[in-house]
């Protein structure tokens, strides 16, 4: 009955309109209540509520969201596809594959595969459909090529599930290098049989080739860009820093780069910049909140042992327990939001994650993956909006060019989840355990 109260409040919740956050306050009250009532009290939901976003870990997602903000305003997207262009320009299709290594590089800054889109998609998708590429196809390959800033450090949705898993930060980070290889070689696989298909791109690309004077002076301007990911991944791998302190001098180097250096961002620019960042930040860290609320009632009442008792048989095999997670992640991913997602099922599922023996760092990779999938397909799809926003482009218009990207990264993700080694052994290079 309390596993009912649960889930039926919750759905309720959502169902009249309530934000995320709301719902699962419904639900952890109405629980309470379920249980009695003596734990539906004030105090403890406030303290339950405080105890949610007061984490020194958590306070990694608003600088990083910060340093993003800075960065995006500072004039970094266009150096980043600049520096992408020199390189690349000349193969056929040649901007596609700008688009999807200029969608890495700056996954390295923002973490966030919305802003990301946003900030990137803005610029690349009419620059690729006044190269002659086709609409359609020019926003599907943007909106999925950045799947990859939510599993590349620094990553949000990781911080929220090392926080909800008690895992480290840091792990996470440079646990997620691999699997965001692992995606832009995809989407680099999949543009590559699309330009082979008649009104993908133009018969005729016209690359204007760079004077050795023109790349030096892109390459430097686009290094100081570059350098950020590599002094927060070097930083994080020696220890010299915690996953907090890193978003901190994340926002320091940008605001050097951004006003002394690029001399794009004004100091009049950054009252805007911080009114967004917390904006964004806030109604993350709500959510944190309001979940972490939910999960103390749902520990109090015993609901992952009551759900996860079915499953209970499948920890004597492992990749049996995985995939069968992997499915109920993508299911919930295709109709929720990520950091909810994972705000949820993460106290949920780590008991029988633990009890099978599988590494809590190795299970965040995969179900962090498992769940940003539900960004570019439908019926919510948030990165797909964003793309047809930046494009121009009507939903069910960019839903066809899509599904081959979904496709091929939804094996891929199920690949990394039945076979650990192609997660685990560049976590070993990297000395994670």
């Amino acid at each position: 009955m309390i596993i009912a109260v649960f889930i039926v409040s919750m759905l309720a919740g959502i169902a009249i309109g309530l934000p995320i956050a709301m719902a699962l306050l419904l639900c952890a009250i109405c629980t309470a209540m379920a249980m009695g009532g003596g734990d539906a009290n004030p105090t403890i939901i406030a303290r339950t509520l405080m105890q949610g976003s007061d984490s020194v870990t958590m306070m990694a997602l608003p600088f990083f969201v910060l340093a993003g903000e800075i960065m995006n305003r500072g004039g970094l997207t266009k150096r980043i596809i600049a520096f992408c262009d020199i390189f690349l320009g000349r193969i056929r299709g040649g901007l596609g594959y700008v688009a999807i290594f200029a969608c890495l590089m700056f996954a390295a800054l923002v973490g966030s595969a919305v802003a990301a889109c946003a900030a990137l998609g803005a610029m690349l998708i009419p620059m690729m459909v006044n190269s002659g590429y086709n609409r359609e196809e020019s926003a599907a390959l943007v909106a999925s090529a950045n799947l990859v800033a939510p599993i590349m450090p620094p990553s949000v949705p990781m911080i929220v599930y090392g926080v909800s898993a008690g895992v480290s930060i840091n792990s996470m980070f440079m646990a997620g290098i691999a699997p965001a290889v692992y995606l832009t070689a995809i989407a680099c696989l999949v543009w590559f049989f699309k330009t082979r298909k008649k009104g993908v791109v133009p018969d005729t690309e016209n690359f204007k080739a760079p004077t050795p004077k023109e790349a030096l002076r892109i390459f430097l301007g686009g290094v100081w860009a570059l350098l950020l990911p590599v002094i927060i991944l070097v930083g994080l791998r020696s220890g010299r820093f915690t996953a907090t302190e890193a978003g901190v001098i994340a926002c320091v180097y940008a605001i050097i780069i951004g006003l002394f250096v690029y001399r794009e961002l004004k100091i009049k620019d950054l009252g805007k910049v911080f009114v967004t960042a917390a904006k964004t930040s806030a109604v993350v860290m709500f959510l944190a909140a309001a979940a972490n609320c939910a999960a103390y009632f749902m520990t109090v009442s015993r609901i992952p042992q009551m759900m996860t008792a079915g499953l209970g048989g499948l920890v004597e095999h492992p990749t049996l327990l995985m995939f069968v997670l992997m499915c109920i992640v993508v299911v919930v991913g295709l109709a929720m939001d990520v950091t909810p997602s994972i705000l949820i099922l993460t106290p949920i599922m780590l008991p029988l994650v633990k009890a099978a023996d599988i590494s809590p760092i190795y299970f965040g990779v995969c179900f962090v993956l498992m769940n940003v999938l539900g960004l570019t397909s439908p019926p919510v799809g948030p990165v797909l909006n964003v793309a047809c926003a930046a494009g121009n482009v009507k939903m069910d218009k960019i839903i066809p060019p899509t599904m081959p990207y979904f496709i091929a990264q939804t094996v891929l993700c199920f690949l990394m989840a039945i076979f650990p080694p192609l997660v685990e052994i560049p976590m070993h290079w990297m000395g994670i355990k």
